[in-house]
């Protein structure tokens, strides 16, 4: 079963997230800020298949967040994805350059974040 790493401040997001990827079977951990996102991750050692990040949340947004999980020398590397209604050019650019893995608009379409967690989870675990 693959553990992923939510990480929302929205309050209807994770709900939608969770019915989705239930269906899979994927074991779902939600967070509501940056800052507990780092603390779970230290707690965890990192323990996650993959992390999906909102980018305006209190304490630490997602950019901190997906910097701080691909610039870390130790472990396997943790596949990441932005999901934000804040998706202009610039904001999507800057995901990538920092390491992003895949970038989604708000409102999600279930089936699609199903694809690209499926197609994230299996390219990492070769």
């Amino acid at each position: 079963m693959s553990k992923i790493l939510l990480v929302e401040d929205d309050e209807v997001m994770p709900k939608i997230v969770e019915k989705i990827l239930h269906k899979e079977d994927y074991q779902i951990e939600h967070v509501t800020n940056g800052k507990e996102a780092f603390q779970r991750l230290e707690d965890t050692n990192y323990d996650y298949d993959l992390i999906i990040t909102d980018i305006m949340m209190p304490y630490a947004n997602g950019f901190e967040i997906l910097s701080k999980v691909k610039n870390r020398k130790e472990g396997k590397p943790i596949p990441v994805i932005i999901v934000s209604n804040a998706g202009n050019e610039a904001m999507i650019l800057e995901g990538f350059k920092l390491g992003a893995d895949d970038f989604l608009k708000k409102p999600v379409i279930p089936g699609e974040l199903l694809i690209r967690v499926k197609r994230l989870l299996i390219q990492y675990d070769k």
